[in-house]
């Protein structure tokens, strides 16, 4: 969400008497890719650019492929494939070893349903968005491009000739998975292949503390483009945690804090009355993710005295916090922290990339 704001951000910024702008989205990968599906960059016609579709090997590259889109005024789709030891092909030597798909689109700001305008609309999101894509079609049929955002994910009764009832099947399928899938599509005359992305909402993280080392969390927070509200007494706070946090509220009014399934909750007051108070509050309102920092003999007296919860039944509760990587410093608990969070909010173990058997990422078409 945070590449997203920032190309919303340059775009609402646009002289559109002078410049014009298109959106390069990876819209599928193959094998290794340094970015996923759903990465975006948005390429002016001045040559400037933000976001990004790869670790750099492929943004030159892509610039003039944009600027193309925007003097014909029709979108096109690029496939960079490194899978192959071609000498002459974008990537080759710089680690990619994928092959990628790219998607450009001239974006016209008179258009209301233009695809920026679109992911206005889900920057405030409280739950998961699905964006629909049309990502190769026929030139005759005028689909490519095609996109259209559901906030609710119900299927619409048609899009890009492919039915309600196939629509809901593919749209219940990557809701499920948490994880965007290519599908390929016959509608008649001809196939297409069908994007349907899984958008996440913005991650909110609530610290609940007061202490010195809350800044180093904020911090990475921010650096992550997280939304953060912080609880704790106010007196004790530095201006830079009241900069940082969206709202500071007191101990007392933890529960009026909102909670969603994107919702970390990071028990930090060092204090275990105040932890003893407000665990309940948020095991309640069921957040995706709650951590206590403190050795795991503050969590087995917590789960003896916390009589009106079962603590053991709570599968969001991670005590002690963070993972396992020797972190001493505040902000390298926090960089522990944080890499849980991520893990857990991907559904993923936290390992070391190294054990891995096989890719990286798992393959999103079929």
């Amino acid at each position: 969400m945070k590449e997203i704001r920032k190309i919303i951000d340059v775009y609402e910024q646009i002289d559109w008497a002078k410049e014009k702008v298109a959106l390069a989205s990876v819209v599928n990968v193959e094998e290794s890719s340094y970015r996923r599906i759903g990465a975006r960059m948005l390429v002016r016609s001045s040559g400037l650019w933000i976001g990004g579709i790869s670790g750099g090997c492929l943004e030159g590259d892509a610039l003039r492929r944009a600027q193309q889109a925007i003097f014909r005024g029709e979108p096109s789709k690029v496939v960079y494939d490194t899978l192959e030891d071609d000498a002459n092909q974008i990537g080759v030597g710089l680690g990619c070893n994928g092959r990628i798909e790219v998607l450009f689109t001239p974006i016209d700001p008179e258009e209301a349903t233009n695809e920026i305008e679109a992911l206005k609309t889900i920057t405030a999101a409280e739950a998961p968005s699905i964006m629909l894509k049309i990502i190769d079609a026929p030139e005759s049929s005028n689909l490519l491009g095609q996109h259209l955002l559901l906030t609710n994910q119900q299927a619409p009764a048609e899009f890009g000739g492919i039915d309600q009832s196939r629509l809901a099947v593919m749209i219940a399928e990557v809701a499920e998975r948490r994880k965007p899938k290519v599908y390929a599509v016959d509608v008649g005359p001809f196939d297409v292949k069908l994007l349907v992305e899984f958008i996440r909402p913005e991650t909110r993280m609530i610290i609940v503390g007061d202490n010195y080392d809350v800044g180093a969390m904020l911090g990475i927070g921010k650096e992550l483009g997280w939304e953060a509200f912080l609880v704790g007494r106010a007196k004790k706070l530095t201006k830079e945690m009241f900069q940082l946090a969206s709202r500071v509220v007191e101990y007392e009014e933890a529960d009026t804090l909102p909670v969603n399934d994107y919702t970390a909750v990071l028990l930090m007051s060092h204090d275990y009355n105040w932890d003893k108070a407000v665990l309940p509050i948020f095991a309640r309102k069921k957040p995706g993710y709650i951590g206590m920092l403190g050795p795991k003999k503050r969590y087995y007296k917590m789960r003896d005295d916390l009589r009106e919860i079962d603590l053991g039944g709570i599968p969001f509760l991670y005590s002690p916090t963070g993972l396992e990587i020797g972190a001493e410093s505040p902000n390298e608990i926090a960089l522990s922290i944080a890499a849980e969070i991520v893990a857990v909010m991907r559904n993923k173990a936290g390992g070391s990339l190294r054990l891995k058997e096989g890719t990286i990422h798992e393959r999103e078409f079929v």
